[in-house]
């Protein structure tokens, strides 16, 4: 597990730019965190280095946004999905094992349906001073390979 702890909107920000430029496609990404924990600005780092030009909004209530850059980029939302029957109407397997990048919100809502060969982020809000001080917990779940976190380290190394 890798932790990084943030100061700040454009450094999560950062870190998902970071991220989106080494992610491989087919990668699958877990956000979880509570509400106003960072998951849409962490998104919206990862799409600016996947090359995602324009703005990315939280899809809470579209369920997903699909993007266009260096790899297609599916952003899904799963906060206001009540149960699994909503989650095999939007047919994410297609998503899931395809050629592009998933970002999934609010994953931890039914982490059973998502694919085994995952990276977890979980963001959780520092309750100190600051007021946007977040830890962000990355975690390689089942065979994935997690080298590509490599320059996440160094960042977080350099950090320090």
């Amino acid at each position: 597990m890798l932790v990084i702890t943030s100061h700040g909107e454009e450094e999560t920000r950062t870190i998902g730019r970071i991220l989106g430029k080494g992610v491989p496609p087919g990668m699958v990404i877990a956000l979880k965190g509570d509400l106003g924990a960072g998951k849409t600005v962490l998104a919206q780092g990862i799409a600016q280095g996947a090359g995602v030009e324009g703005t990315v909004n939280s899809p809470s209530y579209v369920l997903m946004n699909i993007y266009h850059g260096q790899l297609e980029l599916y952003h899904f939302d799963f906060y206001r999905l009540e149960d699994e029957d909503d989650l095999f109407e939007l047919g994410l397997d297609e998503y899931f094992y395809g050629e592009g990048v998933t970002l999934v919100e609010w994953a931890d809502k039914f982490p059973s349906f998502l694919p085994e060969d995952r990276l977890e982020i979980e963001i959780r809000k520092d309750h100190g001073e600051q007021e946007f001080v977040r830890h962000l917990f990355f975690r390689t779940m089942g065979k994935l390979n997690h080298m590509f976190l490599e320059e996440i380290k160094k960042y977080a190394s350099a950090g320090d």
